[in-house]
């Protein structure tokens, strides 16, 4: 169990409006092989923080979700603190079930990017409230930001780009009315893009990255809360390096059960970078960074 500690304000807002039919369904917890023609790029230092990634408050109007979930055995580290893959679980599943609470019609989203700033981790057996909303809305995306707040402290903030795709084509499609309709008043008119930020590989190669079955879902892709599991293993050996701290994953291609993949490393003072690889394909990488006061 955790010991309190004072941390402020923990309440969050809540919805000002009824639920309406929409559609920000049933979102995958895995990155097919989507076409994100137009979408490749990146920008910014190693450092820097896009537009696209500030993370808004829970707004005062329009949708907010928000569930309560404890920090359970197989979700903390030996230490006691909130695994990152752990927590990108709970993500996926308020994502999800935000989802399910405003309409029954799937629709299929894929994770382009995720950022995630920890300012007090949550720690075993406390009680966290995640409120989520859109933050952002583009033409055939959307940002999901997600706010925790924990009764041991936990202040956790998430932005998360996801692409609607249609299936058919595995390209971004357009965002439904209905969508837009139930979660543009509380994006409150931001626009956010898709592009992504992280620079390719430093050195090609990188050490044998041994991907499990239990790794891939149902989708049989590496499940999006998979990455975060090479984060934790070198967070391992950084013990220097905790909160406050920054952590974001781009995903640009799903891992098969088939790839052979490598995982690159580059790390400095102040954090490190992690690339998962297969010859000149890059699947995902991942940054962490210790933030300032």
């Amino acid at each position: 169990m955790c010991h309190k500690r004072s941390t402020g304000n923990q309440n969050h807002p809540r919805s000002s409006n009824d639920l309406r039919r929409a559609s920000w369904a049933q979102s995958h917890g895995s990155v097919p092989h989507a076409k994100f023609r137009g979408l490749a790029g990146r920008a910014g230092s190693v450092l820097g923080v896009s537009d696209d990634d500030v993370m808004v408050p829970v707004p005062t109007v329009g949708r907010t979700f928000s569930q309560t979930r404890p920090v359970r055995l197989g979700d903390a580290s030996p230490g006691g603190r909130l695994r990152f893959d752990a927590l990108a679980r709970m993500l996926q599943d308020v994502a999800n079930d935000d989802a399910s609470a405003v309409s029954a019609d799937g629709q299929s989203w894929v994770v382009r990017r995720v950022a995630i700033e920890v300012h007090q981790p949550g720690v075993y057996g406390e009680m966290l409230t995640l409120a989520t909303f859109a933050g952002g809305i583009g033409g055939r995306w959307a940002q999901r930001r997600t706010s925790i707040r924990g009764d041991c402290g936990a202040n956790i903030e998430v932005a998360a780009l996801w692409v609607h795709l249609d299936m058919k084509t595995l390209r971004p499609k357009v965002l439904d009315p209905d969508f837009v309709a139930a979660y543009a008043e509380a994006a409150g008119g931001r626009t956010v893009r898709a592009r992504l930020q992280h620079d390719d590989p430093l050195t090609p190669g990188g050490e044998f990255y041994g991907v499990r079955f239990v790794d891939f879902d149902v989708m049989g892709h590496m499940n999006n809360a998979a990455y975060w599991n090479a984060v934790e293993e070198e967070l391992s050996v950084r013990r220097e390096l905790r909160y406050p701290m920054r952590a974001e994953m781009e995903y640009r291609q799903g891992i098969e059960s088939h790839n052979v993949v490598r995982l690159t490393t580059s790390s400095d003072d102040n954090g490190f970078s992690l690339w998962f690889v297969e010859d000149a394909t890059t699947f995902a990488s991942a940054k962490v960074w210790r933030l300032t006061a």
